[in-house]
């Protein structure tokens, strides 16, 4: 679902990140507010105390997504339903869990925090704007907390709509879930229903460029598209674990690598094995021990002129926990450590020792079997 992201900082042991994508949403907000909301509220102000109200605005935002998503991994955590953290993105948040709920009253439970948790910090911010309003407060001030109090409402009201992978439509799926005993079913009805969701916000988005309301169509229209993608997605994400969960990595894994011994060039190594084989990574051994590993990245940050004269061993990266797994790992959590890293490739290690690799192609074409075989 996200792209390349960075962590913030640490929120009572969840790892809060960013993806890339948050800064085109901050962009938009405080554009939003600072030319469209904040003047037609609000009139006679300078268009600086606008777009400073704007900026505010956006921060306060930001800051309501995290609490809103803090909370669904609170009570998750409660649960036992292990969390990774928190990733702000292009549309809100997400609270990244390690797995999918063990049961549908978890789900339940932690899909309804969220919402809860934004009418409750609404009504904060509503009390603060009456007290401030009632003591003279400047009125950019009092105005950005009314504005947050209506923020946290909508942000509440929208995630209870019944379109997965909305709060609502995890609900949903939990209620569904709990009815037919079914994950899978329950999630197919679900992405179905936020899948025709995201087609008719895309709808109103067109139909706002129409009517000459563009900063309101172009809202739409990129949710609908972000809804849409997301709901589908999260039922293959589903249709994924049914298919590789029990599965062993090393059902999967090629137990008879191509590799290459530390002591060659880099000249050598591109000439008689990238070029031969056409990968873009290598496991690198010295004496059948593993060393690490090479990439064609790593071979273009060696100066052309030195690649006769220095050798892959000199180069490598050693394995770590982001490109190394075990053969009896579970290929649901193999699948989970390259969405993670973005790495295609990993390598299948026991001890010092190498046993295989383990690509994302090989668990794709099996994952496309299955269900093509399997689907109802």
């Amino acid at each position: 679902m996200f792209g390349r992201s960075f962590k913030l900082f640490n929120l009572f042991g969840f790892e809060v990140s960013i993806d890339l994508s948050w800064l085109i949403i901050a962009v938009l907000v405080s554009w939003s507010l600072a030319a469209g909301l904040f003047p037609y509220l609000y009139h006679g102000l300078t268009p600086q105390t606008y777009w400073v109200m704007g900026i505010v605005g956006a921060v306060g935002l930001f800051l309501s997504v995290i609490f809103h998503e803090f909370c669904h991994s609170v009570v998750a955590r409660r649960l036992g339903l292990p969390m990774k953290g928190i990733t702000l993105f292009i549309f809100g948040g997400v609270a990244e869990m390690g797995d999918e709920p063990p049961s549908a009253k978890v789900e339940f439970l932690m899909a309804i925090a969220g919402p809860l948790s934004s009418f409750g910090l609404a009504a904060i911010f509503y009390l603060i704007y009456g007290q401030g309003k009632a003591a003279g407060w400047p009125l950019p001030v009092y105005g950005v907390i009314r504005y947050l109090s209506y923020i946290n409402v909508l942000l509440a009201v929208f995630n209870l709509l019944p379109a997965f992978p909305l709060d609502g439509g995890r609900v949903l799926r939990s209620i569904l879930w709990g009815a037919w005993n079914d994950l899978r079913r329950a999630t197919r009805v679900s992405a179905m229903i936020g899948s025709g969701f995201g087609v008719l916000l895309i709808v109103m988005g067109v139909l706002q460029f129409i009517g000459g309301e563009f900063i309101a169509g172009l809202w739409w229209f990129l949710i609908g598209m972000f809804i849409r993608g997301a709901a589908q997605m999260s039922y293959q994400q589903v249709l994924m674990r049914n298919a590789l969960q029990g599965e062993p990595v090393r059902r999967f894994m090629n137990p008879h690598p191509i590799t290459a011994p530390a002591s060659i060039t880099v000249e050598h190594l591109v000439e008689d094995y990238i070029y031969k084989y056409h990968f873009k990574m290598f496991p690198v051994l010295d004496d059948d021990k593993l060393v690490g590993f090479i990439t064609t990245r790593q071979v273009k940050e060696v100066p052309r002129e030195q690649w006769s004269q220095v050798t892959i061993g000199e180069v490598a990266s050693s394995g770590s926990h982001e490109n190394t797994i075990s053969p009896g790992v579970d290929a649901v959590a193999a699948l989970a450590l390259m969405h993670k890293t973005g790495n295609s490739r990993l390598l299948v290690v026991e001890g010092n020792h190498l046993v295989g690799i383990l690509t994302l192609k090989d668990l794709m074409k099996f994952l496309s079997l299955k269900v093509e075989l399997e689907q109802e």
